[in-house]
């Protein structure tokens, strides 16, 4: 007898197709799963919502804006802006200096305050779909044993029998493991989309801070990819 974790997820722990004595390990393994969930979510609306609005408009925009002498209006912008490349233009531009160095060493600092929110919590996704898979390896170690104990403790019955109680016994101890393997392909393909947007987001930052200074001392602008 065999079913799915999300079919599981639906029934009863009493139900035959729910063995009561994996309901435990399988509940652990939802509740990693949810607070796996609930970390993705946060570092999406943080990473993606946040920090990486229109990353590319803005950076031209503020560019435009100081080219053109209107430092307040670019100010105003990086103000109102939610995106990480904000906080950098706003430490830049509130420079009183204009001197080369000095800027480099502030946009250096101000990289170093911003860049470490895009990676906060990241690590945990790696940990949590590592505990369920483990979790769920346990589980079904469990359940092959419970399966065998009880098989041979009714050693009684026809061999067809007997047969037919292992492979019932061995299906339901895979779910676990596969419930397992599904919370941990999902936070670890949001976990790499997250690290795909911070890494974008942090080149976008370098070539922002360097743009910036270029244009705060009247150097030719420089943008990847043009002359």
């Amino acid at each position: 007898m065999s079913t799915t974790p999300f079919r599981l997820l639906l029934l009863p722990a009493t139900t035959p197709l729910v063995p009561r004595q994996l309901a435990p390990i399988l509940l652990v393994i939802a509740l990693f799963g949810v607070l796996g969930i609930a970390v993705l979510l946060e570092r999406l609306y943080v990473i993606v919502y946040r920090s990486g609005t229109n990353g590319r408009v803005f950076i031209e925009r503020i560019i435009q804006l100081v080219h053109a002498g209107k430092i307040d209006e670019a100010i105003r912008q990086c103000t109102v802006s939610t995106a990480a490349l904000s906080d950098i233009g706003l430490l830049i531009l509130r420079s009183r200096s204009r001197d080369e160095r000095d800027l480099d060493n502030l946009a250096d600092a101000a990289a170093l305050a911003v860049l470490p929110r895009l990676t906060h919590r990241l690590q945990y996704l790696s940990a949590l779909s590592a505990v369920a898979i483990m979790l769920g390896v346990l589980g079904t170690i469990h359940g092959v044993r419970d399966t065998m104990l009880a098989v041979s403790v009714g050693a009684a019955g026809a061999p067809p029998d007997r047969t037919a109680q292992l492979l019932a016994g061995f299906a339901d101890a895979l779910i676990p493991v596969g419930l397992g393997f599904v919370v941990a392909v999902v936070l670890t393909l949001g976990r790499a989309y997250l690290v795909s947007q911070s890494e974008s987001i942090t080149e976008q930052i370098r070539e922002f801070s360097a743009r910036l200074i270029n244009a705060l001392i009247d150097r030719p602008d420089v943008r990847l990819g043009h002359r």
